[in-house]
């Protein structure tokens, strides 16, 4: 458990050193507006996984991905000098689809609710093609019904 919770803290101060990297000392023009949103090491704290976002279109993830990629040494150099570990991680950089994949669950719920109105609103406006309730019932004879069918069989008259 130890290991686990040491590669956690390892990985909080990558998440860290390299935001900060980021944004005051790699001026790479085609890096974009980049957030690091976690980094994940491995058990055997050899290998750190940085997630991050772009904010803009398809052309600036794919120029902050190669920004990223080419500063790849650099930051690595800085997280072993500001970590202080025996072995610096290697730094793979992974985009993180947390956003897009969010703003998607969100359409799709919102198309169910509109179609559920939708449906909602034709079943309160149907009418049964039969009867309501298409089931037989068996009859029930009241109390004033069977004092007169015992008068008819006592006249001798036939019921049916």
């Amino acid at each position: 458990m130890s290991d686990n919770s040491r590669a956690i803290r390892l990985g909080e101060a990558i998440k860290e050193i390299v935001a900060v990297m980021l944004e005051q000392r790699i001026k790479d023009p085609r890096l974009g507006f980049v957030t690091v949103t976690d980094v994940k090491v491995t058990g055997d704290l050899q290998q750190a996984t940085v997630f991050y976002t772009v904010l803009g279109t398809d052309d600036d993830v794919a120029s902050t991905t190669a920004a990223l990629e080419s500063a790849k040494g650099l930051l690595r150099t800085e997280v072993g000098r500001r970590t202080g570990v025996k072995f610096t991680p290697s730094l793979i950089f992974q985009l993180d689809r947390t956003p897009q994949t969010a703003s998607d669950i969100a359409e799709a719920l919102r198309i169910a609710r509109e179609r559920d109105a939708e449906v909602a609103a034709l079943a309160a406006a149907a009418v049964y093609a039969g009867d309501a309730d298409p089931y037989r019932k068996p009859v029930v004879i009241g109390a004033d019904e069977q004092d007169d069918a015992a008068e008819r069989d006592d006249a001798g008259e036939a019921t049916s």
